[in-house]
This record gives C-alpha cells, sequence and structure tokens, in this order.
C-alpha cells in the first residue's frame, strides 16, 4: 500500500476534481492557446490547483484577456487519517481528525494571484471535500507524527461548491458573527485560521473591493465591509 500510495503524491484528488468539474475525461488535459489545461469547456477553461497558486500567474496572464477561466480549489470539510509504516506497509484503521478547515484558508493561495484577481474572466470554485489522508510514520517524535510526510489525499465526498468572482461573493468567506470593526488577528481567532492566513485573506478581500480600512487600533488596521 505504501508504495502505490506514494507513487500517485496529490493526484487521485486532482483527477477527482478534474471529473467533478467535467465527467467526459476526453475534454481533461487538452491543449489550448499554447497550454495544457485541467478541463476545455465550451469557450473557457477550468484549472484545478490544490497549492502553489504561484505556479498559474504565466498560464492565466496568457488565458485571462479572452478567455474565462475557473479556478478549482478544495478546501477539506473534515478528514480521517491512515497511517502508513514506511517499513512494512503496513496501514492503520482511519480515524477522524479533530481539525477542520475553512474556506477562509483559500485566501494563503489566492494572495500569490492578486493582481490578477479582479479580472473579469476570473472565478474561483471552493470545493468542500472530506477526504481520507495517508501519511507516513517518518516524523521526528517518538510516535513519528509530527512532521510526517503526506502521501496521499483520497476524496470520500463532495460538498456545494462556493462560487467567488465580485466583490460581494468574497464576503462569504468571513466568518459568521465577525463583528466590525475587525482586525486580522480577530479575524484569524473567529475564522480559525492562523495569523499569516488572516493577513492574507485581508489583502486580498481588500484587492477584491470586499473590505475597506477604517482606521487602526494600536499598531494593527481595523477592517469593515466595503459598502456595496
Amino acid at each position: 500500500m505504501a508504495a502505490s500510495i506514494g507513487t500517485y503524491g496529490e493526484r487521485a484528488l486532482h483527477a477527482a476534481l478534474k471529473r467533478l468539474v467535467e465527467p467526459d475525461e476526453a475534454r481533461h488535459e487538452q491543449p489550448y492557446r499554447g497550454c495544457i489545461v485541467d478541463v476545455l469547456g465550451d469557450g473557457c477553461v477550468y484549472e484545478v490547483q490544490t497549492r502553489a497558486f504561484e505556479r498559474l500567474r504565466g498560464k492565466l496572464a496568457r488565458l485571462l484577456p479572452d478567455t474565462p477561466v475557473t479556478l478549482v480549489y478544495p478546501a477539506v470539510r473534515s478528514k480521517w487519517l491512515v497511517w502508513v509504516d514506511p517499513e512494512t506497509g503496513e496501514a492503520t484503521k482511519k480515524r477522524r481528525s479533530p481539525k477542520t478547515g475553512a474556506p477562509l484558508e483559500v485566501c494563503y493561495e489566492l494572495y500569490k494571484l492578486s493582481p490578477l484577481l479582479p479580472h473579469p474572466n476570473l472565478t474561483l470554485w471552493v470545493v468542500p471535500v472530506d477526504v481520507e489522508e495517508y501519511r507516513s510514520l517518518t516524523g521526528w517524535s517518538r510516535d513519528r507524527k509530527r512532521g510526517s510526510t503526506r502521501l496521499e489525499r483520497l476524496p470520500v465526498a463532495f460538498g456545494t461548491p462556493l462560487r467567488l468572482h465580485a466583490a460581494a461573493d468574497y464576503l462569504a468567506l468571513l466568518p459568521e458573527g465577525l463583528a466590525e470593526p475587525f482586525t486580522t488577528a480577530a479575524l484569524a481567532r473567529d475564522g480559525h485560521v492562523s495569523p499569516a492566513c488572516a493577513r492574507r485573506a485581508a489583502g486580498v478581500l481588500l484587492r477584491m473591493g470586499a473590505l475597506e480600512r477604517c482606521g487602526r487600533r494600536g499598531n494593527a488596521y481595523l477592517y469593515r465591509r466595503a459598502a456595496p
């Protein structure tokens, strides 16, 4: 099992998302305008990206002037962990992880595309997904779990995609009950994301015109939802 899982890396989740977008695999991995695109639709393109959004800058710069592009990003909603012994290949029974993901986490990657985000031909789908995550017991802690290597994420179920295009759409990423004005520290706390992710999220929503700055509290900027 360990060998086969390790061979696939992130491809299982990537392939499943492509099938979710377009079941007809004849439309997958097609040449278009000097690029290989994940899914070629009727006059539009879909790109599935699980991380490293900076790799898309060149492709998007080429496609966006005359082609609608939808980025598809999986937001892990719930996760079951399976630990794999790298020496024997034996796997444990899956156990549910207490950690849950948040759609706001996509902003950590979106920040890398900030100059392109307001383009009218760019849309984002944030797709909730439940996964089984296989990890190799190769970490530095006594139980070999901390610092371990992720081998694969296998999708179990998908939720309804959150479509982000206009400024108002991006407000859906904010956690419910977030009081205004707020700092990025409050956004991190209520949104269950890291401080670094919260800072990037504020930058993304500012770029999209969804938020505006409205003062300072000490050294921290204050934010509120922008007027429509």
